[in-house]
């Protein structure tokens, strides 16, 4: 039986002779349906018409869809020299990008930010021998396609080892999350996904309940997002798509950002 991928949002459902009725994760109000309504697609089928793009996204390497699909997100990869990390994914694996991350090492763990961005994550860990899939406990409803590789973390924060923290940063979703990466000499790194939305110029970042559908969120979760950052070494800030990133003096476009945003929504 096929598993079936939402053309609206590349999430990748259990297998079933049919595909669901609705998407749920277009079905929320976080994200939407595409003005022809619900439409299904197969990972197979992806793989006859679309390509992988392969390449550096300022400091780090991406990988993505040629062609447009779904959400126009990226996958980055960390390599700390211990580990190496698969940030995010998207809704096709190629044997070509496969090939390429076995020829820098393999990928050790696979994490996500949040649910608009684990597509196909399964497919991913399977394809890269079965890693572990870090996704945070609170978002667990919206795991389409469950998997032994699907680990569910908790709390405020998970230690990876070698530099690398998962930091819980609810907002966009509960179980929001951004991947912090401190190397001993070198940037302070963090993999925001749209936890924290870049914005377009580049110089500020946002949290938002809806990005697409422009649905923010309050001062009580503005606060919260303070909060959990406070003390947080950040150089640079790298968003979900290509080029959407703040590269140096991330620090200060955080708090820059986020006080500006309390301001704009005070009474």
């Amino acid at each position: 039986m096929p598993h079936h991928l939402c053309t609206n949002c590349g999430t990748q459902y259990a297998d079933t002779d049919s595909p669901p009725t609705t998407c749920r994760v277009c079905a929320d109000d976080r994200q939407y349906l595409g003005r022809h309504g619900q439409q299904w697609t197969t990972h197979g089928a992806l793989l006859r018409t679309h390509h992988q793009r392969i390449e550096m996204d300022d400091h780090l390497l991406g990988i993505g869809i040629l062609e447009p699909f779904a959400i126009p997100q990226r996958s980055l990869v960390v390599r700390t020299g211990a580990m190496n990390v698969l940030w995010d994914c998207v809704s096709l694996v190629t044997p070509e990008a496969v090939d390429t991350l076995n020829g820098l090492g393999g990928i050790d763990a696979i994490a996500i930010s949040h649910p608009h961005f684990y597509s196909s994550m399964v497919e991913w860990s399977r394809a890269l021998g079965d890693v572990p899939i870090h996704v945070h406990e609170a978002d667990t409803a919206w795991i389409a396609r469950t998997s032994p590789n699907v680990r569910r973390w908790h709390g405020d924060d998970l230690d990876l080892g070698v530099d690398l923290r998962l930091v819980h940063c609810p907002g966009h979703f509960p179980g929001s999350a951004l991947l912090h990466w401190t190397p001993p000499q070198g940037r302070a790194v963090v993999l925001a996904g749209d936890s924290l939305h870049v914005a377009a110029d580049r110089r500020h970042v946002s949290v938002m309940h809806s990005v697409p559908n422009h649905v923010p969120v309050g001062p009580a979760v503005i606060r919260d997002v303070q909060r959990r950052l406070t003390g947080l070494a950040i150089d640079d800030v790298y968003g979900f798509t290509w080029g959407l990133n703040v590269i140096g003096d991330g620090r200060r476009a955080v708090d820059e950002s986020l006080d500006r945003y309390l301001r704009a929504i005070a009474a």
